[in-house]
């Protein structure tokens, strides 16, 4: 039996479950409550040293990292496969893994930071806060958070995410255009999974626009990405009606900046080239 610990709303982990739908594949639940620091206790660290979420367990064996528990998963179960058949578009798929784990991760974190998250950690406690912090092992994720919960979307860390933001939208619109309908070939892909749970998080923060306004081939993928049973059944359906609300209204509150921000990033952009 597939294990899968996950916590609500987290955007790695609606990935992992977007690829088990896709393939069909029956698993069981465990909640983690990163609120509560439950991915700090002993017998979860014993399973993911990192105190992250999802971690797999298959048959009892440990599988940590979410694009690589979606590939653990593509591989071991080959029905239905996510991965393209040629090893060149296997590797233009996983340039896709490559970007979420080494930019959008972080990106979509600090927006989401910034907008939704602060808000909750402002409700916080000194000594609840100063545990959170604590408890981030890496300094450079802790000075993020720092920064972020300090200055909101005047965060440089902010800034720096709606120029990986804008780097990753110019891309899909690039990748589109030669491979549509999907972003890896005509196949929906691993490439694509690990694009959909980052681009519906900013569908939910009314910020998506903001990027892809103008990138009409992207505005289409994101509309048959939305639509997928996998996508609605494992994003949408998983939310309730208050999460998505507190998303809507949080994300509103700082468009306008992030629109700003948007465009002080691009004159730098063009100034550069």
């Amino acid at each position: 039996m597939l294990t899968l610990y996950v916590a609500r709303n987290s955007i790695c982990t609606q990935k992992v479950l977007v690829t088990l739908h896709e393939k069909g594949l029956p698993f069981e639940t465990r909640e983690v409550n990163l609120f509560a620091n439950e991915q700090y206790d002993p017998a979860y660290l014993r399973l993911n040293p990192k105190g992250v979420v999802p971690t797999l367990v298959d048959n009892g064996l440990p599988v940590v990292e979410s694009s690589l528990i979606c590939e653990y998963l593509d591989e071991s179960f080959p029905e239905r496969p996510l991965r393209p058949e040629t090893p060149f578009l296997r590797a233009r798929m996983r340039l896709w893994s490559k970007l979420v784990d080494e930019q959008i991760f972080e990106a979509t974190r600090e927006l989401s930071f910034s907008a939704h998250f602060r808000h909750k950690m402002q409700s916080m406690t000194e000594e609840q806060r100063r545990v959170r912090f604590a408890n981030v092992g890496d300094p450079e994720r802790r000075a993020r958070f720092a920064s972020t919960y300090e200055h909101g979307v005047e965060s440089p860390y902010v800034f720096q995410a709606i120029g990986h933001f804008e780097k990753a939208f110019r891309s899909m619109e690039e990748a589109l255009g030669e491979n549509g309908p999907w972003l890896v070939c005509g196949d929906y892909t691993l490439g694509d999974i690990n694009m959909v749970p980052y681009v519906a998080r900013l569908d939910y923060l009314r910020l998506l626009d903001v990027f892809i306004a103008d990138r009409p081939r992207t505005r289409d993928w994101w509309a048959r990405a939305a639509a997928r049973e996998s996508t609605l059944a494992c994003i949408e359906r998983q939310l309730e009606p208050a999460e998505i609300r507190e998303m809507n209204e949080h994300g509103a509150r700082i468009r306008d900046a992030v629109a700003e921000k948007r465009t002080e990033y691009l004159r730098g952009f063009s100034r550069s080239l």
